[in-house]
């Protein structure tokens, strides 16, 4: 079993990698909200273990950002954040469980185990629907056409993602922006249009096309038979 675990707290990273590594786990650790996502796409784990408060992007946003992009993974919140509201709030946005800190080693790994008991059992989809022969793994976030790995940078592959989930319907600029650049206030939202543009070349030959609608965003559509 791999678990990611998102946790700025040097101490409780160390606590937390020792106790499960102890139980035949494997552990990813990421320290950064702005870098959890990337860290979610590439280690594939089978839960996260998520904090809300991070630098960078807090542990909510992330969370949405990855419900958003489709990364289905299990999640559990590990948070000093112990009101009902924010339980509340942290399963609305897409959590699958919530420990309160302090919290006690066995019952946190109880509740991973039962959260990756419960992944196994369902019969939720890993992968997009294929548009035009484009499917967008929703574990590691790769994207594939013809069951082939596309070249992409991490930013075209997460627009590909997000227009994906809807093709043929108009995702709005400001979105795609928060989606291809989490937690980086300092790029102007402008800095989507370059990966619009190197991705719609990217695109050339697979029956998709990537459409501008001015004012609206940006939508796939399939080509002219």
């Amino acid at each position: 079993m791999k678990l990611l675990l998102v946790e700025d707290n040097p101490a409780m990273q160390t606590t937390l990698q020792r106790s499960f590594e102890r139980r035949g786990m494997q552990v990813v650790l990421c320290g950064d909200g702005a870098r959890a996502l990337d860290r979610w796409r590439a280690s594939v784990p089978d839960v996260v273990l998520l904090d809300l408060s991070l630098p960078g992007v807090d542990g909510l946003s992330v969370l949405a950002q990855a419900r958003a992009e489709g990364l289905a993974t299990p999640v559990l919140i590990l948070t000093a954040r112990g009101t009902v509201g924010d339980r509340i709030l942290g399963l609305n946005t897409g959590a699958d469980d919530y420990l309160p800190k302090p919290f006690d080693l066995d019952e946190l790994e109880a509740r991973v185990r039962a959260l990756v008991r419960r992944r196994g059992s369902s019969a939720a989809p890993t992968e997009f629907d294929s548009f035009c022969g484009l499917r967008a793994d929703a574990d590691n976030g790769a994207v594939y056409h013809q069951g082939q790995p596309m070249e992409l940078s991490t930013r075209e592959a997460a627009l590909l993602r997000a227009l994906l989930v809807k093709p043929g319907h108009a995702v709005a600029k400001e979105r795609l922006f928060e989606l291809v650049f989490p937690g980086e206030a300092e790029v102007q939202t402008e800095a989507i249009e370059v990966v619009v543009y190197r991705l719609r070349k990217k695109l050339g030959g697979t029956g998709a096309s990537l459409v501008t609608l001015r004012g609206l965003g940006y939508l796939l559509k399939a080509d002219p038979a």
